[in-house]
């Protein structure tokens, strides 16, 4: 009798310990034995991470912390598109490891997901993207919150929120394509395009047609981070140890000079 209660109580111990067990055999074990990661990607934000449509490539600061990451692991990176829209649940669905797409850090996806350690502090924030030659016109918020100027959004993401929550007067255009938006304001289908200081900077200096008249004084300040599933520490761990490892090396300075300054 007194074998068969031992024998009883270290079968319910074991069942008790195996969801545990099951749970700690997460996305670092299953990245390992997969010999891939697979990324969460956008593709569409310059100078994060961008699909380059004539080399099928992915570019951009985002990219190449993507290849640090699986070189860290020894593994490979296989890309899994997604939307700024569809980008929470997809990552909620475990469609993929991490995501990477110069995903702002805040207290939103903090309270659903699990966001790594900052990087980029300082260089991200809020401000527009206008037409040159009516740069002048655009001095603040208020310049911009006129029932005349068409802003123009991309879906799904940050500058969305940010676009219904200050402009109450302003025409808001949603356009699916983020990449596309700045081509949009150039040539006169829009007026205004909110977007990250960092993305601004770079179509100004790539289309003298575009101004970023604010990008010095930006309406908000947030960092980015990588993007993952809540309950898993160990990976968490992982994923902030690497980064970790890139800034006391002196690689993470040298990425963000390269594509965030």
């Amino acid at each position: 009798m007194k074998m068969m209660k031992l024998l009883v109580a270290l079968c319910l111990a074991t069942v008790m310990l195996l969801p545990l067990s099951i749970a700690s055999a997460g996305h670092l074990e299953d990245t390992l034995a997969r010999g891939t990661i697979r990324i969460g990607t956008t593709g569409d934000y310059i100078p994060m991470s961008y699909l380059n449509q004539e080399t099928g490539k992915y570019e951009g600061i985002d990219a190449e912390l993507s290849e640090l990451i699986a070189a860290s692991l020894g593994v490979k990176i296989e890309y899994v598109p997604t939307t700024w829209p569809t980008l929470a649940a997809d990552m909620q669905a475990d469609k993929f490891d991490i995501a990477l797409c110069g995903i702002s850090r805040n207290y939103s996806r903090a309270k659903t997901m699990a966001m790594s350690d900052a990087y980029g502090e300082g260089l991200f924030g809020k401000t527009i993207l206008c037409r040159q030659k009516e740069a002048e016109r655009f001095k603040s918020l208020a310049d911009i919150d006129k029932p005349e100027v068409r802003v123009m959004i991309n879906p799904g993401g940050t500058n969305e929120k940010f676009a219904h929550a200050n402009l109450k007067h302003a025409k808001l255009i949603v356009h699916n394509e983020n990449a596309d938006i700045p081509r949009q304001i150039a040539e006169g289908k829009a007026d205004i395009m909110i977007t990250e200081t960092v993305e601004a900077a770079h179509y100004v200096r790539s289309d003298n047609r575009l101004a970023a008249p604010l990008i010095n004084e930006p309406f908000t300040r947030h960092s980015c981070g990588i993007l993952m599933a809540k309950g898993d520490q160990e990976w968490m761990n992982y994923i902030n140890f690497v980064l970790a490892e890139l800034r006391m090396d002196g690689t993470m300075a040298k990425l963000e000079a390269k594509y965030l300054r």
